[in-house]
């Protein structure tokens, strides 16, 4: 497996002191494959996501292992998991209007991501940015890579996200809410876009999600969290068909009635 998360705990210390936000949570991901992951709000989806890219508050220890093609990560130095971001686990926000920066281009902010990790000029960081761009899915890719965000719409400034996410070719990504400001036809070209870039580019996905819609639409495996506990994992139709913890079951039953016709018939 390419990422193995074993019995990891995050507790904090400090004026939280005693307050623990993960259980002894557990899972694998593969290349190739997406890796749901959903639950309620403070559920600690965000937190594992953080933890697993080495972004967690300072008043937080993180216990167990998170094991990236063989080397744990937990115990690194800021320094050491600077070089592991973006170069090899690419980070997608839930809202890119805060993670991009409003006063730089976005065609700017693709190429810095690359200028920073390789020794690239600007015209060949220029060009992998409109590679890129491409990639995800941005119409006249040449126009547009010189707008500034808030020239973008929604959609366009999640698919430059992605863009900057892949520009070190990472081994994973993680994708935490990426569809949720987005409307409904917009969150499934994202969704088909993630999808695409997960088996073209032989990469593992893990996608974090309030929605078990959406994670059963795209994962091959899931895991259903709630206040820090995994409550069931497997391969999400045999989730999705036959749950086996309550708090699962509660999640389908609150999708609308058609939602959950189409899951249940789910081949």
């Amino acid at each position: 497996m390419m990422l193995e998360i074993d019995n990891l705990r995050i507790s904090f210390k400090g004026e939280n002191a005693g307050k623990t936000v993960l259980h002894g949570i557990s899972l694998s991901l593969a290349r190739g494959e997406t890796l749901g992951i959903v639950g309620e709000s403070g559920s600690g989806k965000s937190m594992l996501a953080l933890a697993t890219i080495g972004l967690l508050p300072g008043d937080a220890t993180a216990t167990g292992i998170i094991r990236l093609d063989g080397e744990n990560l937990i115990g690194l130095c800021e320094r050491e998991m600077s070089a592991i971001r973006g170069a090899r686990i690419g980070m997608i926000f839930q809202e890119p209007m805060t993670a991009l920066n409003p006063a730089m281009t976005v065609g700017k902010q693709i190429a810095e991501a690359l200028r920073l990790h390789r020794a690239i000029s600007r015209a060949d960081a220029r060009r992998e940015a409109l590679r890129l761009m491409a990639m995800v899915r941005i119409a006249r890719a040449e126009d547009r890579i010189n707008s500034y965000p808030h020239e973008l719409s929604g959609g366009e400034r999640q698919r430059i996200g992605i863009a900057i996410a892949l520009a070190l070719k990472p081994d994973l990504l993680i994708a935490d809410e990426p569809t949720t400001a987005l409307d409904v036809t917009v969150q499934a070209e994202i969704l088909d876009i993630l999808d695409t870039l997960v088996r073209d580019l032989d990469i593992g996905l893990m996608l974090i999600s309030h929605d078990i819609g959406v994670i059963a639409q795209m994962a091959d495996r899931m895991l259903v969290m709630h206040d820090g506990l995994a409550m069931e994992t497997g391969a999400t139709e045999d989730v999705i068909r036959r749950p086996a913890h309550a708090y699962t079951k509660r999640l389908l039953s609150s999708l609308p009635r058609r939602a959950r016709a189409g899951l249940e018939g789910m081949s």
